[in-house]
């Protein structure tokens, strides 16, 4: 009798085939890692003009190697399983440094798997500009391009960047670009950052903004812009950061700006903005920095700014702000900072500041006060010199404190007027700070205490890439 074979199931076969994927890949079946000839050249070609650390083509002829020593590169394998250069880094060590002759390289628009692109004090002895190549790529995957510290980098910023459709971070900061912004920059619909800070830039704000519906970080300090804030920035619903400070912006704080409900960071120091605040600017619950000194805005100080919870620095310096200061500003229970020097305030100094429990900085010198300083001993030592009540005529000290070992620029009342005495409030000067400076009004307040957010958008976006 003949017995039949039990043929097996589909289930096990499929096991079976799936558990020898392993041995074929370890048999000589791996993903190439070469490059494609065309693609290696435009490689080479773009680091003989950036950099002459080493002889790149004889050193490293594929950079892709595994264990390839070549730095600031990074490298995936793409769907025709061959390697492609997936990001290149210039300039900031341990990345290739760029030789002084490097000019701005057009070719690395013509690399089709490149996703980032980073170009940090680059371009420091011969003038250069940002330029595409003749042919363009139909469907760029370039996701951020970064040309930061760079000062012979200049001219316009070109209009053909809104070909980079994938683009999420643009970062051209610290350049010497002149002329409008183009409008065709706010086509890039994915765009999630964007910084054209520290430039020559003029003209107005584009109504277009309002198209990067995806932005949640915007940086267009330390230029030239006039005009008003556009109103299209209500549109922007995912800004957690926008920076718009050391311009020559007119006009009032738009209304839409209530619909901001996730800005964390604004500041519009150093511009000509003035009238009365929105109503609705209560609504930003999410809003921790609010930076806006020097604008000559001469209304009273908004008491809606004491219902904003999360508030933790509040810079209103020199800015013709008059009358008293708003008791809604002792209930910020998160404020560390609060600056509301050289203004025309009037009034006493309400109680309840020495109760907040993360005060470390409080200056509400040279204006008008009078009164009884309404602080104890150990506020006063607490705070001590980051606590500046200097140039209100009519302020004192309680007796009782007399023998505080703070200085805070008031004398103890009864006694003459020494350390107080100072000129009228200075009226707000339109006089832009000067540009070569890295720290501007407290902007470094942001990024020590707000770090966190920045490197935390960062990662999150780098992690996007990468991935």
């Amino acid at each position: 009798m003949t017995m039949k074979r039990a043929l097996p199931s589909p289930s096990s076969l499929l096991f079976f085939l799936l558990s020898l994927t392993p041995l074929f890949l370890c048999r000589g079946y791996r993903v190439s890692a070469s490059m494609p000839p065309s693609e290696s050249e435009t490689l080479f070609k773009i680091m003989e003009s950036m950099s002459s650390d080493q002889q790149w083509r004889q050193s490293h002829p594929n950079p892709c190697a595994p264990g390839s020593s070549w730095p600031g590169i990074e490298c995936k394998t793409g769907p025709d399983h061959l390697s492609h250069v997936s990001r290149l880094d210039f300039g900031s060590a341990p990345n290739p440094s760029c030789k002084s002759s490097a000019s701005f390289p057009s070719l690395v628009f013509s690399l089709p798997f490149l996703q980032s692109v980073f170009f940090f004090n680059c371009f420091t002895h011969f003038p250069t500009t940002i330029i595409f190549p003749i042919k363009l790529l139909p469907n760029s995957s370039l996701q951020q391009l970064s040309l930061r510290s760079n000062p012979s980098l200049s001219g316009q910023i070109p209009p053909l960047i809104s070909s980079l459709k994938s683009l999420q971070i643009l970062t051209l900061s610290q350049n010497r670009l002149i002329g409008d912004i183009p409008p065709a920059i706010f086509s890039l619909k994915s765009l999630v950052h964007l910084d054209l800070s520290y430039n020559k830039l003029t003209g107005k704000i584009p109504l277009q903004l309002g198209n990067l519906n995806s932005l949640v970080g915007l940086d267009l300090s330390y230029n030239s812009l006039t005009g008003t804030i556009p109103p299209t920035i209500s549109q922007l619903g995912m800004l957690q950061k926008l920076d718009l400070s050391s311009n020559a912006l007119l006009g009032r704080i738009p209304q839409g700006v209530e619909q901001l409900r996730s800005l964390s960071f604004m500041a519009l120091s150093n511009n000509k903005l003035k009238g009365a605040f929105p109503k609705g600017i209560s609504k930003l619950q999410s809003l921790q920095y609010f930076i806006m000194d020097n604008n000559p805005m001469f209304v009273a100080l908004p008491v809606e700014l004491g219902f904003l919870p999360k508030l933790q620095e509040l810079q209103l310096e020199n800015s013709g702000y008059s009358g008293v200061i708003p008791e809604s500003y002792t209930k910020l229970m998160n404020l560390s900072s609060l600056s509301l020097a050289n203004n025309r305030l009037t009034g006493e100094i309400p109680h309840g500041f020495e109760s907040l429990p993360h005060v470390f900085h409080l200056n509400l010198s040279r204006n008008l006060l009078i009164g009884v300083v309404p602080f104890d001993s150990s506020f006063l030592r607490r705070l001590g010199k980051n606590l500046d009540l200097s140039g209100n005529r009519g302020l004192c000290l309680s007796a009782e404190d007399e023998f505080s070992v703070v200085k805070t620029g008031v004398d103890v009342c009864g006694k003459n007027v020494t350390s107080g005495a100072a000129a009228a409030p200075v009226v707000h000067s339109s006089k832009k700070k000067s540009q070569a400076g890295p720290s501007r009004y407290c902007r470094s307040c942001f990024f020590s205490s707000g770090a966190l957010f920045q490197l935390a958008l960062f990662l999150g976006l780098h992690q996007r890439l990468v991935l």
